[in-house]
């Protein structure tokens, strides 16, 4: 094939060394066999699309099948969409093979089957990411490319053998990985993926059984790791992949989520659900932090949690006398053995609200059962069955039933903790007189954040408030439709003279049966975030109280966790160790993984930053800058500020700025302004830090001014 009219490099003039078509030539050929087979892939999907958009719908698994395709195919053309060359990141040698392998945001091959790109999360392209000089994992060379708007502004190469010193360029294979560290921040995580670097890219492959703590000062690349760690699971794992498992990541606030809302697109995977805690439960948006540290500490224990099984379980006790029931044909007696057998049939883990129609139907048979001999269908008219039928709707058993296991509200379960002091203490026995006093509240709606765990956990053993009427509706569409159905088959009966035909076999209660319309089953759940999930990813984990993980948990039976924090970062203080921590919350799997270079923090900053954490925590993790940016961090005077703010605006056309502590400052254009509590997670160009004393004493007032300084990629000014 011919050189390409237009390259697919844009290198400045101070890299025109690299621009020799001696180095370059190949890999333009190269992406334009990509660019074809884009817009050859592309054009099918968008024709495979439409097609399958004008099909029949169906019903039951084709519907299903039908959507899920329809599903899959938009969202691959999303991704094809995104990109043009840049969806390649580079390319490896092997020792053994001249041939280069080019790796891709997405594996693509030609027309032909030949392999153009190898999808980064493969086995076959982890030598890119994971080989040293150290373990050059069998390369002879590796180039990464950096894009710039579609083109390649530069590219570095790197050798592992003599022998892959021919055709490379200077070998800075540091500088290009450097200089975008040090580019400009904008409003959303830009990509890094052609950068992830050999630790960070051991533990994106590292297996999903049990909880995986990824432990990492600032800068780090903490969140770069659990966001592709995330993508490369749904890849190679077979519990997560297509139409399996589904995975939650789950971020500090809604800041942090919108800042990476676009990185797990960008790698193909468009089905996460991502959320804060708050999120999980409707109650969430319009709590308030809890004022009184006292009672969060009480409510962030897990014990709290587990009290919400014996709130449940005081409207679960049988009655403990008997009573008469008459009906239209008869008197039966429910005697207190009777509503004891009946309370047990719920198996374990069905909600409370959702079991009562449970334990009505076993009342019904035990009733029925224990007078069987009394019933005489012949002399009475009256089938089991029909009786049967009218027990389940007789007011005199509903009611009964009613009052001994009531249909409760989460929100009034838990309130009544707060304001009714002896069924806190029955609840929750080991607390003292005192604690119970203290929890104790004249609003038993005034939710705060500490609530949330209890709530939830509320939710979850009650279940559906509104699942009794359901099932009584879906029961009673069901009978009107069998009702309807036997009508139909005894006229087909009265037709067929030979009564041993094949219309006879429709007097089988299964086939009857299978002539009812089943498909409309009990309305699903419309909660995305109810679980349960195969995997769950965990941000800025360090936060959590045991409480906080309970939720977490109950969402992620199989226990699989990713746990990403810095126990230097919270807020409250961390004093024990990750595997404490989690094994009394109950995961009892734990790996530790640890993250020691900063990636993102100058060195000048991180100078001045560490004595901050040091002097509350000694023993925090705080990582190794490997960069400098030659900015020395500026000391003045709040009126400074918006001439700093002009001043840096002027100067950089492109980049960000954030203004921390400064709540009457509410940000212009590139300069946002927030709390030193919602910036965790975020980065910025310059920082502009404001009475950082104010921030208050002890572990949190250091965390949040260690917090707030290392957010800066460039420069950190700090005003008082």
């Amino acid at each position: 094939m011919n050189q390409p009219t237009t390259s697919a490099f844009d290198l400045p003039e101070r890299l025109a060394a690299k621009a020799d078509p001696a180095l370059i030539a190949a890999d333009d050929r190269h992406f334009v066999e990509v660019a074809a087979t884009l817009s050859r892939d592309t054009a099918e999907l968008t024709a495979r699309l439409e097609q399958v958009r004008r099909s029949p719908g169906g019903a039951g698994q084709a519907a299903m099948d039908r959507d899920n395709e329809v599903h899959q195919l938009s969202a691959r053309l999303r991704t094809l969409s995104r990109f043009g060359h840049d969806l390649c990141l580079g390319r490896i040698v092997r020792a053994d093979d001249p041939e280069p392998i080019y790796i891709g945001r997405l594996g693509l091959a030609d027309a032909d089957g030949r392999r153009l790109l190898v999808d980064w999360r493969s086995p076959a392209a982890e030598p890119f990411f994971a080989a040293t000089h150290a373990n050059p994992m069998g390369l002879a060379s590796r180039r990464r490319y950096r894009w710039q708007r579609g083109r390649v502004g530069d590219y570095w190469d790197e050798v592992f053998t003599a022998d892959g010193l021919e055709g490379h360029a200077a070998l800075d294979d540091q500088s290009a990985f450097i200089a975008s560290l040090g580019s400009s921040r904008s409003e959303r995580m830009r990509d890094v993926l052609a950068t992830i670097q050999a630790d960070q890219d051991a533990i994106i492959r590292a297996g999903s059984r049990g909880a995986l703590v990824v432990d990492g000062g600032p800068g780090t690349g903490k969140t770069v790791v659990a966001l592709h760690r995330t993508a490369h699971l749904l890849y190679s794992d077979p519990r997560l992949g297509h139409r399996k498992g589904r995975v939650l990541f789950v971020g500090p606030h809604q800041p942090y989520l919108a800042y990476v809302s676009d990185v797990l697109p960008s790698l193909g995977e468009e089905g996460v659900q991502t959320c804060t805690l708050r999120d999980l439960l409707p109650e969430g948006a319009a709590v308030a932090p809890e004022p009184d540290p006292g009672v969060a500490r009480l409510k962030a224990a897990a014990g709290m949690v587990h009290a919400i099984e014996k709130a449940v379980a005081v409207y679960e006790e049988p009655p403990a006398e008997g009573r008469k029931l008459s009906t239209e044909w008869y008197e039966l007696w429910i005697d207190p053995e009777d509503w004891s057998e009946a309370f047990a049939a719920p198996g374990p883990g069905v909600p409370h609200n959702e079991a009562r129609q449970q334990i009505l139907d076993e009342l019904i048979t035990i009733l029925l059962d224990k007078n069987a001999d009394s019933f005489d269908e012949e002399e009475d008219g009256i089938s089991p069955e029909v009786l049967r039928r009218e027990l389940r709707r007789d007011p005199e058993l509903l009611g009964a039933l009613r009052r001994a296991w009531p249909i409760l509200e989460p929100t009034d379960l838990v309130g009544d903790l707060w304001t009714v002091p002896a069924y806190l203490r029955l609840c929750a026995p080991w607390l003292s007189r005192e604690e119970i006093r203290t929890l104790q509240r004249t609003d038993p709606a005034a939710w705060t954040l500490a609530d949330l765990p209890l709530l939830d956990a509320a939710r979850r053993r009650l279940g559906d408030t509104d699942a009794d009427r359901r099932q009584r509706a879906h029961r009673a569409r069901l009978a009107a439709e069998r009702e309807l159905m036997d009508g139909v088959v005894d006229h087909l009966l009265d037709a067929d003279y030979d009564s041993e035909g094949a219309v006879a076999m429709l007097r089988g209660a299964d086939l009857r049966d299978a002539l009812i319309d089943h498909t409309e089953a009990e309305p699903v759940d419309p909660d995305l975030l109810a679980g349960p999930f195969a995997h769950i990813v965990v941000d800025e984990a360090q936060e959590l109280t045991d409480a906080e993980w309970q939720m977490l948990i109950a969402r992620c039976p199989s226990r699989s966790f990713t746990i990403v924090g810095d126990r230097a970062q919270a807020r409250h203080g961390f004093t024990e160790s990750w595997t404490e921590r989690l094994e009394r919350a109950g995961l009892d799997r734990v790996t530790m993984t640890s993250l020691t270079v900063n990636y993102r923090t100058p060195e000048e900053v991180m100078a001045e930053a560490e004595p901050v954490i040091r002097a509350a925590l000694p023993d925090a993790n705080v990582p190794t800058s490997i960069r400098r940016s030659g900015l020395p961090v500026h000391h003045g005077a709040r009126a400074e500020r918006d001439a700093l703010l002009d001043a840096w605006l002027a100067e950089h056309p492109e980049g960000t700025a954030c203004v921390i502590g400064d709540p009457g400052y509410l940000g212009r254009g590139r300069v946002r302004s927030l709390s030193p509590e919602l910036v965790k997670g975020l980065e910025f160009d310059l920082v502009v830090l404001v009475d950082p004393e104010s921030f208050g004493d002890g572990i949190e007032g250091a965390v949040d001014r260690y917090v707030a300084m290392t957010r800066a990629t460039g420069q950190l000014a700090v005003l008082r």
